[in-house]
């Protein structure tokens, strides 16, 4: 008792630290109350903080009133304004203030309260109404073993408008200036490479140019390289798994990876690579890339409307082209695949609306999705941050109204390609299910260890040792035995019952 009395104070506090914004419908204009009963139930939604509504007229909402007439609810979204996120939900779990929904990122939560019986199995609730079989069928198979929690489904998807990682740019007026073909090959990427850095490109007559740049810590936009090699790499690579010998393998611990790592030492050692990489933040590497330090990189999916396209703003000469992904001595291309599961919706096991709820995450992923992704008419209202909260709750990433979206965003097309373009050539991980229990636990200090032993590989460090083979060993040994063990056990249960 004491322990709850506790929580409560600890959440009352959070709420009124933080500034928590309760969006409700007090302000409801008179037109819309028919819209709905007057004793409809009240659907409260907690959601992060990073999408927050601007403005004052956050409560007259427009995508607010657009859901409440459709689905003849009252919604009301809290909303915590500062602080950790996982704290706020940690301590409204451990209160008697239950939501009727959580919208979270994180799977390793939701594994950690569905294990303490504190969240709502799903099964029953999508098997057997109107609303539940409907959002079966408007999600893939892959997103719900994602959302597959010892047996169960807790989680409704919310999906990735891409399902891979990182696409390869160069500036084209760079390649011209050098007399050289776009790359396609490891080696001719190499000599491209080479000549970005040491063959004056920008024509200043100084030596002031990088032939590549990365960014430290899970050695961020490397995944082409890795994928040259067959080793799927990027985003989460905890995540990251290999079928051999009818089993799962870690990627991270392959030959293949070895080889990987071994070719940008090997464009460290020779000055291609940038020397200062390790230094790198989201801003420095950016900036590097805007003033024409750095002719060639492995880019985001959206990097064509940010510093892409500022590079061509501050230097008119500057033009950017896609590269085909490079292919490595074995034949193999492509990038990382990712999750496609951006984020996840679940439902408090004490919450008092569960089927309403699924109702309207019915609505929001079906009837609601276009309107919801692609906004209402005006570009204010387009531009409305409830709007992003909402249709984060569960989108089904229908290829349509994606396009469309992607094109509002800009980039004269580019985005779109870049979107196809990834999706085509991303090398799929064989384990797609959510965070083992044993990745919970270990995962953040392995991921380290990879981070840093890795950089230390790249940058020549400790020569005469086998670092690689060092990092294999303690991986295995600080819990990767546990995680193949577990991770195998879902490869099993899920080739056994053939899904």
């Amino acid at each position: 008792m004491r322990r709850r009395m506790t929580a409560m104070l600890v959440l009352v506090m959070f709420l009124a630290v933080s500034g928590c914004d309760q969006i409700s419908m007090a302000n409801r204009s008179e037109g819309r109350v028919e819209a709905f009963q007057e004793d409809a139930p009240a659907i409260r939604i907690v959601v992060d903080n990073r999408d927050a509504p601007r403005g004052a007229g956050a409560n007259r909402d427009p995508y607010l009133e657009y859901v409440e007439q459709n689905t003849r609810l009252k919604l009301k979204l809290i909303m915590p304004n500062s602080g950790s996120y996982a704290d706020f939900l940690n301590a409204l779990m451990s209160s008697d203030d239950i939501p009727d929904l959580i919208h979270t990122d994180d799977p390793a939560w939701i594994a950690k309260y569905a294990e303490m019986g504190l969240l709502l199995p799903l099964d029953e609730l999508l098997h057997n109404s109107v609303s539940g079989r409907k959002l079966l069928q408007l999600f893939p198979e892959e997103a719900w073993k994602a959302s597959t929690f010892d047996g169960r489904i807790y989680a409704i998807p919310s999906l990735r408008e891409v399902y891979g990682d990182e696409v390869m740019m160069a500036r084209k007026d760079w390649l011209d200036a050098l007399d050289l073909d776009p790359p396609e090959t490891l080696e001719q990427y190499k000599r491209v490479m080479y000549a970005f850095t040491y063959g004056d490109p920008d024509r200043n007559l100084k030596n002031d140019t990088w032939g590549l740049t990365i960014m430290p810590g899970s050695l961020a936009r490397t995944a082409p390289f890795f994928g040259a090699f067959g080793v799927p790499r990027g985003g989460n690579q905890i995540m990251q798994w290999k079928k051999q010998d009818d089993e799962l393998v870690y990627s991270g611990i392959l030959p293949e990876t070895k080889r990987a790592l071994e070719f940008l030492a090997e464009l460290y050692a020779e000055g291609v690579l940038d020397r200062e990489f390790i230094l790198n933040k989201p801003a420095s590497f950016y900036d590097k890339i805007i003033n024409g330090q750095v002719g060639l990189f492995s880019a985001a999916w959206d990097d064509v409307i940010g510093p892409i396209a500022e590079s061509m703003r501050r230097n008119p000469q500057a033009e950017w082209i896609r590269l085909p992904y490079p292919v490595g001595p074995d034949g193999q291309s492509g990038t990382a695949n990712l999750n496609m599961v951006r984020s996840y919706t679940v439902i408090p096991r004490h919450s008092e609306h569960a089927r309403e709820a699924i109702s309207l995450l019915a609505f929001i992923a079906g009837d609601g999705h276009r309107t919801l992704k692609l906004g209402l008419t005006g570009e204010e209202e387009r531009d409305s941050s409830v709007r992003e909260v909402l249709y984060a709750l569960a989108d089904p990433n229908d290829p349509e109204v994606r396009k469309e979206w992607l094109e509002r965003l800009g980039g004269d097309g580019q985005l779109n390609e870049n979107v196809e373009y990834i999706m085509q050539h991303a090398r799929r991980s064989d384990f797609q299910g959510p965070p083992t229990p044993s990745m919970v636990k270990f995962g953040a200090q392995l991921l380290k260890l990879e981070n840093e032993m890795f950089a230390q590989i790249i940058m020549g460090m400790n020569p005469g040792q086998e670092l690689f083979d060092k990092f294999s060993n303690e991986w295995i040994r600080e819990g990767g035995w546990e995680i193949k063990h577990e991770v195998n056990k879902w490869y099993r249960d899920n080739r056994e019952e053939g899904r």
